[in-house]
């Protein structure tokens, strides 16, 4: 009973409201077992009032775990809302559309005949929505996130990491769920690695028979950065296969003014400054643009500073390129270079004018 109190309470440190309820009715099962009905029931009561997103995840409690670390291989999320902004192109936006439709009536394709697995494998840049995307799916159809944890599902015992994904996808067929493994090309490497040791051959082995055996309630998601690395048997068990890359202009566009709405700023209505962001942010994922910018607004906002203006946002893109900032005439001439005035450049770095000056006919 003690344990699943700690477990309450480091749920509750950790904001984690899953982790809070599954142990609070273990513990109300205790009490009604020890005889204490009253107090477990005003417990039950006080979870059900309270929990209005998802009902009872009981069969998901009791994580599997890797018997040798005894650290848990999952964790469980209700599926809420992402607060991630999911921007891709139509093509993409449709295909996602699709996949969820396909699971919805998922009965009425079996019966006209067509096979289906629930499988979507997602490949592209890191930061390009692979884990946004399995959130966004979750949510949309009421199922819960499981999230596999790479580090403890890999034993550094032989042959504890085949049972450990096992473990793992007898846990997620339990209730029907969506299960999420990210870096998939750690469990999933090409067999014929002549590097790779007999015992990774077997893990595939047992990926793939766990894959196919997979309960069709369920949502199985598996996004990689290296999907060259990835077995070709792996392929063939995703009916849906699609690769997240770096956002084209018009999405950068819509990104840009995404993340800058909200704060009051002298960008989004000058177009020669949003499309010089937009040029910018050329071959960078929508998780690097959003930390640049919110970057930038933070500062704003620990300087008390109402405005955001197209001098931070720029600054910021400069120190990414440029993370030990460099001299001082190699950024005032970055900046002149993409439309920040003189005038500007002196009152946001604190230089004198004729030095911004000198500095400009030198990059001149």
């Amino acid at each position: 009973m003690f344990a699943e109190i700690i477990k309450i309470i480091e749920g509750g440190m950790s904001k984690d409201q899953q982790k809070v309820i599954n142990y609070s009715r273990a513990l109300a099962q205790n009490l009604i077992e020890s005889g204490d009905s009253k107090v477990a029931n005003k417990i039950v009561k006080i979870i059900d009032s309270n929990n209005t997103n998802l009902a009872s995840l009981d069969s998901l409690i009791t994580k599997p775990f890797d018997r040798e670390s005894k650290l848990e291989t999952v964790d469980v999320l209700l599926p809420i809302e992402s607060t991630d902004s999911l921007i891709f192109d139509v093509r993409i936006e449709d295909e996602i559309k699709d996949f969820i439709m396909s699971y919805y009536k998922k009965d009425i394709l079996i019966s006209n005949g067509i096979e289906t697995n629930n499988n979507l494998l997602l490949y592209g840049p890191p930061g390009t929505g692979k884990t946004s995307v399995a959130k966004y799916i979750s949510f949309q159809l009421d199922l819960p996130l499981v999230i596999v944890k790479l580090d403890s599902l890999i034993s550094s015992m032989l042959g504890s990491t085949a049972k450990n994904i096992r473990k793992v996808f007898d846990f997620a067929s339990r209730k029907p769920c969506v299960l999420f493994l990210d870096e998939f090309d750690v469990i999933a490497k090409i067999r014929d690695d002549k590097h790779e040791t007999g015992e990774l051959k077997r893990v595939v082995n047992s990926l793939l028979q766990n894959i196919d055996q997979f309960s069709n309630e369920s949502i199985l998601i598996a996004a990689t950065n290296h999907h060259q690395l990835l077995d070709k048997a792996v392929w063939r068990r995703f009916d849906k296969i699609l690769m997240l890359d770096y956002p084209e202009k018009i999405i950068r566009l819509k990104i840009i003014q995404e993340f800058i709405s909200g704060i009051k700023n002298n960008i989004l209505e000058d177009k020669k400054k949003i499309n010089t962001l937009t040029l910018l942010f050329e071959a960078i994922s929508p998780a690097e643009i959003k930390s640049i910018i919110n970057t930038a607004k933070k500062k704003c906002v620990l300087n008390n500073r109402e405005e955001l203006t197209f001098y931070d946002v720029l600054y910021e893109i400069y120190l990414r390129n440029n993370p030990s900032i460099g001299e001082e005439e190699e950024l005032v001439g970055y900046l002149h270079e993409h439309g920040v005035s003189q005038k500007d450049i002196v009152e946001n770095t604190g230089l004198s004018m004729r030095k911004v000056r000198n500095s400009v006919k030198k990059e001149e």
